[in-house]
């Protein structure tokens, strides 16, 4: 007897028969009968996948760009204007070995440099030199509320005591006078001086009797009063408070 020929199943027919399957046994058993290498490289398309179904981890490193920045928003409205600031610390002012301001970040008036005042002593007494080792300057703001400091500053090109040494490498003690010395310095004392004085600082004369004065004394190492030929150049600065500076009328 002659067998019936048995005919080579149409595609149709399979996508049918693996329709009925994967609806009778879930997706984990069609997993199971579909692996990578039933899918042809390229035969996958963004059609075929879930929008928003894949991850990053999905991808090998590298595979995905970089995100691009996103649109600005628009401009939120200014807020408020806030309080202003006070006025920038810091003033300084660099005084000659003369006595006379060398440089400066402004707003200083010299008062006195080394003076010699009116003799108010009761001759044969006389005090005339009773200033003649300070400098007076007027730094036109009240200096109630700001720091006031004073450092020596060298001068290697001047030969202040005629040894020749201007290195200052001279072994002796006291003997770099270019590079060495004392200062001190302090705001004047306010109002009219008195006997005793009505501060811890009198400064004699009469132009720096005010808030807005100081007097700083530059000395020799051993603390002796500097003459002519010793006396030292020397920076000040001013720290605090400066919004009450009034800029000195030129």
């Amino acid at each position: 007897m002659k067998l019936p020929s048995l005919r080579k199943p149409s595609p149709s027919l399979v996508v049918s028969v693996l329709a009925l399957v994967v609806a009778s046994t879930g997706t984990s058993y069609a997993a199971g009968l579909i692996g990578g290498e039933d899918i042809r490289n390229g035969s996958i398309t963004s059609e075929d996948v879930k929008n928003r179904s894949l991850l990053s981890n999905d991808f090998k490193r590298g595979e995905l760009p970089a995100g691009e920045a996103g649109p600005v928003g628009p401009v939120g409205p200014a807020g408020e204007t806030g309080p202003v600031g006070p006025a920038g610390a810091g003033r300084w002012v660099l005084i000659a070995a003369d006595g006379t301001i060398e440089a400066q970040s402004g707003g200083f008036t010299l008062v006195a440099a080394y003076p010699t005042l009116p003799n108010t002593a009761v001759a044969p007494a006389d005090n005339s030199l009773r200033a003649a080792g300070n400098v007076y300057l007027n730094a036109n703001e009240d200096l109630s509320d700001n720091g006031v400091f004073a450092t020596i500053a060298l001068q290697n090109t001047v030969d202040q005591n005629a040894d020749t040494i201007t290195n200052g490498r001279a072994t002796a003690a006291d003997a770099n006078p270019e590079f060495s010395g004392e200062i001190s310095v302090s705001r004047c004392n306010v109002g009219a001086p008195t006997t005793p004085a009505s501060g811890p600082t009198n400064c004699a004369p009469s132009g720096a009797q005010n808030a807005t004065s100081f007097v700083v004394s530059p000395r020799n190492s051993d603390g002796t009063v500097t003459t002519t030929t010793t006396h030292k150049r020397f920076y000040v600065i001013i720290t605090g408070d400066s919004s009450d500076f009034v800029a000195p009328t030129v």
